[in-house]
C-alpha cells in the first residue's frame, strides 16, 4: 500500500486530511531522512495497521535500513516515555518527578542516525502522545542544535496529519459498519 492508496480510503468527510496528506507527500522543508523517518514514527505511534502498513512500506523506499530502525526506536521509546513522565508530571505528588526513572533509554544516545532527526523523530511522537514534559526537552535539543522553529513546526505537522488520518479511517469504518 502507498500513500495514494491510503489518500483513497479516506472519505470525503474527511477531505482536508486527505488535502493535507497530499501537501505533507510533497514537503520539502526537511531532509528526506528527517521526512520519512517522521512520517514511519508517526505511523507507528498512530496505532493504526493500516496507516503503519502504507507509511512504513512508502517509507522503506526513502530509508536505510538503519535510519528506519532508527525511527521505530523513536516511537517505541517514546511510547515508554511518554506514559512515564506523563505522569511523573501530571501526577500531584511530585516527589515522582525527583525520583530516578530506572528506565533503559540507550538509544537516545545513540541512535544510529543524526541526533537531530531522532530528536525530531521523539519530539512529533511525543506531541502524539500528548506528553509535555518530553515536547519540551526534544524541543529544547532542537533548539540548542540551531533547528529553525519553523522544521520543528513541520515536524509536529506531520504528526497532527498522520495522527487524524489514523482518527479518519477508523471513523470511517464506524460510518461503513452502520
Amino acid at each position: 500500500m502507498s500513500i495514494d492508496t491510503l489518500k483513497s480510503r479516506i472519505p470525503d468527510f474527511a477531505k482536508d486530511i486527505r488535502l493535507n496528506l497530499s501537501t505533507m507527500a510533497s514537503d520539502e522543508t526537511l531532509s528526506p531522512q528527517q521526512k520519512y523517518g517522521l512520517i514511519v514514527s508517526c505511523a507507528i505511534a498512530s496505532r493504526n495497521p493500516e496507516v503503519r502498513a502504507a507509511l512504513e512500506a512508502e517509507a522503506a523506499q526513502h530509508l536505510s535500513p538503519a535510519a528506519l530502525a532508527a525511527a521505530r526506536s523513536a516511537a517505541s521509546i517514546m511510547a515508554m516515555n511518554n506514559v512515564y513522565y506523563r505522569f511523573s508530571h501530571l501526577v500531584s505528588n511530585t516527589e515522582y518527578r525527583t525520583m530516578p526513572a530506572k528506565l533503559r533509554m540507550n538509544v537516545i544516545g545513540n541512535p544510529g542516525v543524526d541526533k537531530v532527526d531522532f530528536e525530531l523523530w521523539s519530539l512529533a511522537v511525543s506531541a502524539i502522545n500528548g506528553c509535555g514534559m518530553c515536547m519540551d526537552s526534544h524541543e529544547a535539543v532542537l533548539k540548542k542544535a540551531n533547528v529553525p522553529s519553523d522544521v520543528i513546526q513541520t515536524a509536529v505537522r506531520f504528526a497532527a496529519i498522520i495522527q487524524s488520518v489514523a482518527v479518519a479511517l477508523e471513523a470511517a469504518e464506524v460510518v461503513e459498519a452502520a
